[in-house]
């Protein structure tokens, strides 16, 4: 048995959020220079504000109409971002290598039925038989391909129907912590030669009222459309979700040369942990992530690419830490031009930074007060922390 290690590149990816659609769009509005002009909704889930998808003409990845129908969006934009990176790694369509391809995908819940679930409210207002109200809703109300659309693992496995991918599957639930334990099993998996190549990634959508119901619940959003993400006393104002989906191709440096693949970057290291907040506890777990993944900010050209989720004291908390950690690199939040993802923050994270180390020019700022770079990026950080649990850190190298 070997214990040889093996470096583990990005080859494909598979992008989109608010921003646009694919790596191509999202790296002309990045590299220019100048922080993009976000695009937001405030009207329709007032006071809140989301990023929402972009126009999408889904046909171009899920081609058959019935597969449409039967996904909600936020599989539908998965199963879409999944075609764009194999796409981008020239393996859409070669059905050996998909066959051979294991698939990671971070998943949340299903999309609720909304009117369904203000029936059943309406009506428990007028009754005291709520269990057996319940149980006639459940029979008369619930449509069976409901069901199906809710199931998270479903997103794998419409990624295997449209795109043949038809390796090992596994599905990580757990919010923004399932996108971070994603790519670190794809990474460890290929650097421990279990794996050559993998499909990694996940997607969300923030236009769904479930989700906005979570997050207030937590006092996490944001009321104020016109604040900056940072306030003047270096706290974010509050969560916006954002709308993303994030794939990734990851696969061992020798597999990707042998097929002569393009390779936008090393993903050295990933790692991730949770824990208790209190008393010092996040900042010590991100310390140990900085430590284990050899995450600094040395070289000419390091990029700290944020996660932070928005809220005002954790977000606070973690942007102390980075100043401290990486005082001369150069922040990029990406909360504050995307929007918060969760299960595809972490993922919308590496693939921003992969874009980053690929080009050739320096990545413009995310939001107002981020310092300008004076290079094109060498050397990329990427953090994401839960707005509940859940911290995680990437380190990325740009290929000679």
């Amino acid at each position: 048995m070997t214990n040889k290690r093996h470096a583990v590149v990005v080859t494909g990816i598979g992008l989109v959020t608010s921003l646009g659609v694919g790596r191509q769009a999202h790296s002309e509005a990045l590299m220019t220079g100048s922080t993009p002009a976000r695009r937001t909704d405030s009207e329709r889930f007032a006071p809140y504000t989301v990023h929402p998808l972009p126009e999408i003409d889904w046909s171009e990845q899920i081609p058959r109409r019935g597969d449409q129908r039967q996904m909600e969006n936020w599989q539908r934009l998965g199963v879409y971002s999944a075609g764009l990176a194999l796409d981008d790694a020239g393996l859409k369509g070669d059905l050996e290598a998909c066959a051979a391809m294991d698939m990671i995908v971070a998943a949340g819940g299903g999309e609720r039925d909304i009117a369904v679930d203000t029936l059943i409210i309406e009506e428990s207002r007028t009754r005291n038989d709520r269990e057996q109200l319940l149980n006639e809703k459940l029979t008369t109300e619930l449509r069976p391909t409901l069901f199906l659309a809710q199931l998270s693992n479903l997103l794998a496995g419409n990624i295997s129907i449209v795109h043949k991918v038809t390796g090992s599957s596994r599905t990580l639930m757990g919010e923004e912590g399932a996108g971070i334990s994603a790519i670190e099993t794809a990474h460890a998996r290929i650097a421990a030669g279990q794996s050559t190549h993998c499909l990694v990634g996940g997607a969300f959508i923030a236009e769904r009222l479930d989700m906005l119901m979570v997050m207030e619940a937590v006092q996490g959003l944001g009321q104020s459309p016109d604040a900056p993400f940072w306030g003047s006393d270096g706290q974010a104002n509050g969560m916006n979700l954002g709308t993303a989906g994030a794939f990734l191709v990851l696969e061992s440096l020798e597999h990707a040369q042998a097929r002569g693949a393009h390779i936008y970057a090393r993903l050295d290291a990933v790692l991730a942990d949770r824990g208790n907040r209190a008393d010092g506890g996040m900042e010590r777990r991100l310390q140990d992530l900085a430590d284990g993944t050899g995450a600094s900010a040395d070289g000419a050209g390091s990029v700290v690419f944020c996660g932070t989720p928005g809220l005002s004291d954790l977000s606070g908390r973690e942007r102390a830490f980075l100043e401290t950690r990486f005082p001369e690199a150069p922040l990029r939040t990406i909360g504050a031009l995307f929007g918060h993802s969760l299960e595809a923050q972490f993922p919308t994270a590496v693939a921003l930074a992969c874009l980053a180390l690929d080009a050739e020019t320096p990545i413009s700022p995310f939001a107002d007060g981020e310092g300008a770079a004076a290079t094109a990026a060498g050397s990329a950080i990427v953090t994401t922390i839960g707005h509940v649990r859940g911290e995680g850190i990437a380190r990325l190298t740009r290929m000679p």
